[in-house]
């Protein structure tokens, strides 16, 4: 259990991938205020708890009680985000919560992969 205190607020917060993803949950959320949470972490310890962790964005965010806006990135493509953004669609419009996706890549040196641009 996380000791009483006063929510932490940031600009972008990168939620944490492989067997760490396990311990975000609504409190965290409800603790860890941010514009921007990026999910990270293609792996299929991810994939497991991807919905509990995105059904936690949901429930923590209704607890702050304010108009502010959040960005979900997703920085890989899942069956998993497509359903719960499908099924939840409604309720994160609610909350105020946004789901960037995109198609953009990016070539550096002798790679290219998926990118999308986030400004403050």
């Amino acid at each position: 259990a996380a000791p009483p205190g006063p929510p932490i607020y940031v600009d972008l917060a990168y939620l944490p991938g492989s067997w760490s993803a396990r311990t975000v949950d609504e409190e965290f959320f409800r603790r860890v205020r941010s514009l921007c949470y990026v999910v990270s972490g293609d792996d299929h310890l991810k994939e497991g708890v991807l919905r509990s962790l995105l059904d936690a964005l949901l429930a923590g965010k209704h607890q702050w009680g304010t108009d502010t806006q959040v960005t979900l990135i997703p920085t890989f493509d899942s069956l998993v985000m497509h359903e719960w953004y499908q099924e939840t669609h409604d309720r994160q419009q609610e909350l105020g919560i946004t789901v960037l996706g995109s198609n953009s890549t990016v070539a550096m040196q002798d790679e290219t992969f998926p990118a999308c641009k986030v400004e403050f």
